[in-house]
Order: C-alpha cells, then sequence, then structure tokens
C-alpha cells in the first residue's frame, strides 16, 4: 500500500502542542478503516441488487443476509464518526483514481493524505466482507 502522509496547518490551527502528535497510528488506521467500510457498503449496494435482479432460487434469503451485513458495517461506520468528532478528525475529500483511492482529512487542525491501491482495497474490502459473514 502506497501511503502519502502529506501533513499541513490549516489556517485555523494554532500552535501545536508539542506533547500532542499530529495524529497517531490508531487515528490514521480509524480514517482507512472508515475509507474501506464506505467502498465495502457501495460492494453490498451494488451486489444486492444484483441478487435482486438475479434468477437464485432464494434472492430473499440472500438479499436479508447482504442487508444485515449492511447494517452492521453503517454501525461501525456511526461509532467511528462519533470518535473522529471527539479527536477533530474530518474526511474532506475521497478520489477514485485510475490507480487507486485517496483520501484527505484534517487532525487536530492539520491536513492528512493518504493514497491505496486499487488492489489491497479490493483485498481488504474481501476481508472486511470475510470478517462480518464469520460472526
Amino acid at each position: 500500500m502506497a501511503v502519502i502522509n502529506d501533513t499541513r496547518p490549516s489556517a485555523a490551527a494554532a500552535q501545536p502542542n508539542p506533547r500532542v502528535p499530529l495524529h497517531t497510528e490508531e487515528e490514521m488506521d480509524q480514517v482507512k478503516r472508515y475509507v474501506l467500510l464506505g467502498v465495502t457498503l457501495r460492494i453490498l449496494d451494488h451486489d444486492i441488487r444484483a441478487v435482486a435482479a438475479s434468477g437464485m432460487k432464494l434472492p430473499r434469503l440472500y438479499e436479508s443476509m447482504l442487508r444485515g451485513v449492511q447494517d452492521r458495517v453503517l454501525l461501525e461506520m456511526a461509532a467511528i464518526r462519533r470518535q473522529f468528532r471527539r479527536r477533530g478528525i474530518k474526511i474532506y475529500e475521497e478520489r477514485r483514481e485510475s490507480d487507486g483511492l485517496s483520501a484527505q482529512y484534517i487532525c487536530r487542525g492539520y491536513h492528512h493524505r493518504f493514497f491505496m491501491l486499487w488492489t489491497f482495497v479490493k483485498a481488504e474490502s474481501e476481508r472486511l466482507l470475510r470478517s462480518y459473514l464469520a460472526h
């Protein structure tokens, strides 16, 4: 995974406290997870429509299973958003590019950016879906 960590203070940022990091590894992981959950949600939306349009024998069963996973993803995204508010994090741009997905966010007044290759996004989305289906 290619990670670009471009850190710039926002115009409204005060002098940073030297004991408080710009952002922690955990915060960066939460931002990445939130972005990946958004991708996973779009995959689930697509698959729910595909199941409904297919000639499967039990489409309602499969659709209800996918909707259950979708509900759990939405609940986790809501929990992460609450953490973002407490920590002063805001994702303000996600961009799909030909080779991957980039996101820009603010954490404690500093702008950050990261990039994930599509191969990584696909693998992590599958891993997330597998973990939801296993529980």
